[in-house]
């Protein structure tokens, strides 16, 4: 009996050392795979973000329109001329792309470029044209006459990457700090303080969409939104999610927040124009505003629509926070594409003549 109960003993034993070391290998081969899809995750993040972040696309300009003293034009074409690089019509030209008019005389700040020759500036000038042809050019600033005026040239067209995106790149430095300040406190107010994930905001908007019983706040930071739409898709899953979250922490890791923060600048979607896909808030401040940020190269603008409304949406027809600062207008794809299709295309970022 004694020897029977020994065995049975032993017997157990072993079966128990059986199955402690296979759930070992088992968490040893689990750990192994989570340890190499981490490797592939940070390669992912780093292989892109370190490359070439966007495929911008070319574009193909017309010779830029030359003014002199002399040449065959009259008051009618010229406003004509401005009106097809999108100046605006103003009282008192202040600021680049404004133009007045009183009858035969034009004045007008032209857009900075970059012509063959080198660099042409930004220069406030009033045109005189008498019998068709342009009589006087005079520099407002100084007083004193101008042989020669080039205007920013028309965009003939664009060639866009497979994916249809169009962005101007801007650098956090030439960002207004208030479309900064106003992007942080309504995206992410904590955003100089977690490590790319922020716990307690998940779970507050968890209880916010549990009250609500549908989605009605999203717990994800800036970082999680810049892997999302620089890295990932939109589809709504779980392992997209963790996917996003693991990648953020990543992100967070090797880049400090001033790179994180310029590269959502310039990858966030803010609307559609028909096919074509606007990100980043440079395009976007010349695709609803008509102006470019401070210290950017000011391009021919887009048509002008405001993102003023009472209640902080777009009145493009897009909704959720209006987060601006004469720069631009957030939205999330799908919401107001329906109208935003049906804007007519102009313009385009800074030129090369």
């Amino acid at each position: 009996m004694a020897r029977r109960r020994k065995r049975r003993r032993k017997t157990s034993r072993s079966k128990q050392t059986r199955r402690h070391s296979l759930w070992l290998k088992l968490l040893l081969v689990l750990g192994l795979v989570l340890a190499g899809y981490l490797v592939y995750l940070d390669f992912q993040v780093r292989h892109q973000f370190d490359g070439k972040r966007w495929s911008l696309p070319a574009r193909v300009y017309a010779r830029p329109l030359e003014l002199f003293v002399g040449l065959p034009l009259t008051a009618d074409q010229l406003a004509k001329e401005l009106s097809a690089l999108h100046y605006r019509p103003v009282r008192a030209a202040r600021q680049a792309g404004d133009v007045s008019r009183n009858r035969n005389v034009l004045h007008f700040i032209t857009r900075p470029f970059v012509h063959l020759d080198g660099e042409e500036p930004s220069r406030n000038v009033r045109v005189r044209i008498k019998d068709a042809v342009v009589s006087r050019i005079t520099d407002e600033v100084s007083g004193k006459a101008i042989n020669l005026v080039r205007l920013d040239p028309v965009m003939v067209g664009s060639f866009y990457p497979s994916h249809n995106e169009d962005r101007v790149l801007v650098r956090l430095e030439e960002v207004p700090p208030a479309l900064i300040n106003a992007l942080i406190a309504v995206e992410d107010r904590g955003f100089y303080s977690h490590h790319g994930v922020a716990p307690l905001a998940i779970l507050r908007a968890l209880w916010a969409n549990v009250r609500a019983r549908g989605v009605v706040q999203g717990g994800s930071t800036l970082t999680q939104q810049l892997v999302k739409n620089f890295y990932l898709t939109s589809e709504r899953t779980l392992t997209r999610k963790l996917n996003e979250a693991i990648m953020a922490l990543l992100l967070e890791w090797h880049y400090d927040k001033d790179e994180i923060l310029e590269a959502y600048l310039n990858e966030v979607y803010l609307g559609q124009d028909g096919s074509r896909a606007v990100h980043g808030f440079g395009l976007a401040s010349h695709f609803y505003f008509e102006r470019a940020p401070p210290a950017t190269r000011a391009p021919a603008p887009r048509p002008r629509h405001r993102c003023d409304g009472r209640d902080g949406t777009a009145r493009t027809g897009t909704s959720g926070p209006c987060t601006f600062a004469r720069a631009g207008c957030q939205s999330s794809p799908g919401k107001g594409d329906q109208y935003l299709s049906r804007l007519p295309r102009h313009g385009a970022p800074p030129a090369t003549a």
